[in-house]
This record gives C-alpha cells, sequence and structure tokens, in this order.
C-alpha cells in the first residue's frame, strides 16, 4: 500500500457527526455502517451492511431528489465507490444541491477482511474524479485539524458537495460491531419523515 498522510477515521467521521443537521439525512455502508452508529443514532439514519456494496450514493441521490428541501449526507468507503464510480457523474448531473458525498480513503475492502483495494497500490485522486465528473464543490483532506478547521465550510458550500478523507484503518473493535436492524431503522425513519411532514 502506498505511504500517504492520514487521520485517525474515528476522528474525521466525528467531525462529520458534530456538524449533522437535526433535520440532515445520513446515508452509510460497509465500514462506515458499523462505526457511525456506534457513535450517534439518530432516527434519520440509514446504515446497512454486507451487501449493496456502492449502494450508498445511489440510496442518498434518490433521497435527496425526493427531499429537496432536506441536507442529506452519503459516506462510502474507497473500495464501495470504486465499484460504482458512474453514480458520481449521475450525481453531478442530477443537479442535487443538499446532497454531500464523502469518502473515507483507506485503500482496505474491510469489511471483507482487510484486502488492498485497487486504490491502495496507486495514488488515485476521488477529489479529482469527482471534479471531473461534475461536483460543483470538491474538497480533499489529509490531516485532523485542517479537517475540523475547514469541514463547515466544505459542507456548506454549494452542492453537490464531495469530500475525500485520507483515513487510517479502522479500529477492530468498530468492525466487529452489528448494523442495527434495518427493519427497525425503516421503520423509525419513515416515522420521522411522516412526524416531521405532518407538524410542518
Amino acid at each position: 500500500m502506498l505511504q500517504r498522510q492520514a487521520m485517525p477515521v474515528v476522528d474525521a467521521v466525528q467531525v462529520l457527526i458534530d456538524h449533522r443537521g437535526e433535520d440532515q439525512i445520513v446515508v452509510t455502508n460497509q465500514g462506515a455502517a458499523r462505526l457511525w452508529p456506534k457513535l450517534r443514532r439518530h432516527p434519520l439514519d440509514l446504515h446497512y451492511n454486507p451487501s449493496t456494496m456502492g449502494g450508498a450514493v445511489p440510496l442518498a441521490l434518490g433521497l435527496a431528489l425526493a427531499q429537496p428541501r432536506r441536507e442529506v449526507l452519503a459516506i462510502s468507503g474507497d473500495g464501495a465507490l470504486l465499484m460504482s464510480l458512474g453514480s458520481l457523474v449521475t450525481v453531478a448531473g442530477s443537479g442535487a444541491a443538499n446532497l454531500t458525498v464523502v469518502v473515507l480513503y483507506n485503500g482496505l475492502y474491510e469489511v471483507t477482511g482487510g484486502q488492498q483495494t485497487p486504490a491502495g497500490s496507486a495514488a488515485v485522486d476521488f477529489a479529482g474524479l469527482a471534479r471531473s465528473a461534475g461536483f460543483r464543490s470538491v474538497s480533499r483532506f489529509d490531516e485532523l485539524t485542517a479537517w475540523r478547521e475547514q469541514a463547515a465550510a466544505a459542507l456548506t458550500t454549494p452542492g453537490p458537495r464531495f469530500i475525500s478523507l485520507t483515513v487510517e484503518p479502522m479500529p477492530a473493535e468498530y468492525l466487529r460491531s452489528a448494523t442495527p436492524s434495518l427493519a427497525e431503522q425503516l421503520t423509525e425513519f419513515r416515522r420521522a419523515l411522516g412526524s416531521e411532514q405532518a407538524g410542518g
């Protein structure tokens, strides 16, 4: 694997949690779907594993288009994103200004055993790919202090937004965590959307 500066993944994701709006939808899969629920639970979260690798971005796009007044955050690993790079063009072409895509780049297929991804042995520029695909806002962070200082700006620029975070491998205790029951998540998710729409 190429040697690159990287930040602790738990700290990097915590920054996203700290900036998460109460009415924002968050979609994760693979490693992030195990990490995020350990740090924060919210009715508007959708975390799923172990299948649909690469499915976080398309699902988040559908939700962003269906809920145009609500911000949507999709978190993907680099291995999953490599399986659906075309989704970046679809997102940019949709014009979904309320969608942020974050890739956690560590060069590993963590959920399936820690195998190296093709991006682990090459200098893949995910931010450059997103920029070429047509994203309005693109950011890349390799260092935690800079990410903390600039996260608010990166998450509020005109969308769709793409943020590449170069991170260290996920601690094993998070990978051993079970993803919350999808049936329970969907019940909470529908209830949250229904109650908010009824109140609004």
